[in-house]
């Protein structure tokens, strides 16, 4: 092994141990560092439309943009949490309380199913009145009190949340101002072809704008139609179950209809025959609609991934990163399959005789 190969090898070890050592001084901080560049990638676009248009130094342009994603991004996002956490606490007291009588309606939907529906639940063991009004109502408590203990844990953690929002606002900043030269560094680091770089860093922006801008504002939509509908039939805890609908909108092939569906049949099976057939109308031809017609024009063809792809990485993501892997695991899945695909065009045919 000549000198120049051992110096060669030893900062290859040398680059790997520091960036290790990077990153895992990093984890703490992980979230905020992840939606800075995320946020960065997102509005982008519009600093540079604004260094553009009004030709002003970078610092003031990168401001300027994060002020706005400030105003129409972020706060809300805050803004909902906190009402969130408000509204699930006082549903577990009005639970544990009985001001909220579960097992009321449990009876009443048990009663006015019809008598073959009531004998297959007697079969499969679900026809104990008190069994089941037990068990839905542990599970309702349990996942209140959830909430209730999300709104301690925030109370305690105020100080790590607020650290961690000004850390991240900082790094958005330098992100939008600083950003396509970073992006230039990294590419200039990577050991592939040109074409390769640039196609995987297409794809890169194009999964995380189609992922954010376009999933996130088509689940705030159907999430918000679904609040709507809710309030109007007069539905307690009208927020909560339209984070819920908003949140399970994110899912191909799961939707907002888990939440509304249900509660339309016990609408209809309850007597209440009108609020059923609207609720359900709605859902069908308004909630419904949404994700036909909206995710073609907010996500079109940028992720180029299958709806079953997409389900699967984004509940691997949600498991192992919490909320950012709704981001995280669309974004592993695109760029494993654009790898694969580099790779393949890449490898040497094999000429038949």
């Amino acid at each position: 092994m000549n000198e120049k190969t051992l110096q060669n090898r030893s900062l290859l070890v040398l680059l790997f141990l520091v960036t290790i050592a990077f990153i895992w001084i990093l984890l703490p901080l992980y979230g905020a560092v992840f939606w800075a560049v995320i946020l960065g990638i997102v509005f982008a676009p519009l600093q540079r439309r604004l260094q553009l248009r009004f030709g002003w130094q970078r610092n003031l342009t990168a401001l300027l943009t994060l002020s706005i994603c400030l105003v129409i991004a972020i706060l809300p996002v805050i803004i909902t949490g906190a009402l969130l956490v408000q509204e699930g606490a006082a549903l577990y007291k009005n639970i544990e309380s009985g001001q909220l009588d579960i097992a009321g309606y449990v009876t009443q939907l048990k009663h006015s199913l019809p008598p073959y529906f009531q004998h297959l639940l007697d079969r499969f063991g679900m026809g104990e009145l008190s069994g089941l009004r037990e068990k839905i109502i542990k599970s309702a408590m349990q996942g209140n009190e959830f909430f209730a203990t999300q709104a301690f844990s925030f109370g305690q953690g105020t100080f790590e949340f607020v650290v961690s929002f000004f850390i991240m606002l900082y790094l958005l900043f330098f992100f939008l101002r600083d950003g396509a030269e970073l992006a230039r560094k990294v590419r200039a680091a990577i050991p592939l072809a040109e074409h390769q770089k640039r196609r995987l860093q297409l794809k890169f922006n194009q999964v995380v704008r189609a992922t954010v801008k376009g999933n996130l504002l088509m689940a705030i939509t159907q999430g918000a139609l679904g609040g709507l509908i809710f309030w109007f039939l007069d539905i307690p805890s009208t927020l909560l179950w339209a984070v819920l609908m908003a949140f399970l909108s994110l899912l191909p092939a799961v939707g907002a209809g888990i939440v509304w569906a249900p509660v339309a049949a016990f609408f209809l099976l309850s007597g209440a025959i009108w609020q059923g057939v609207v609720l359900a109308l709605f859902g069908v031809f308004v909630i419904g609609l949404v994700d036909n017609v909206l995710r073609p024009i907010l996500v079109g063809k940028d992720t180029k991934m299958p709806d079953y792809l997409i389900l699967i990485s984004t509940l691997g993501g949600l498991g192992i990163f919490g909320l950012n892997g709704f981001v995280i695991g669309p974004l592993i899945a695109a760029l494993f399959m654009s790898s694969w695909a580099l790779f393949i065009e890449t490898k040497p045919r094999v000429q038949l005789p």
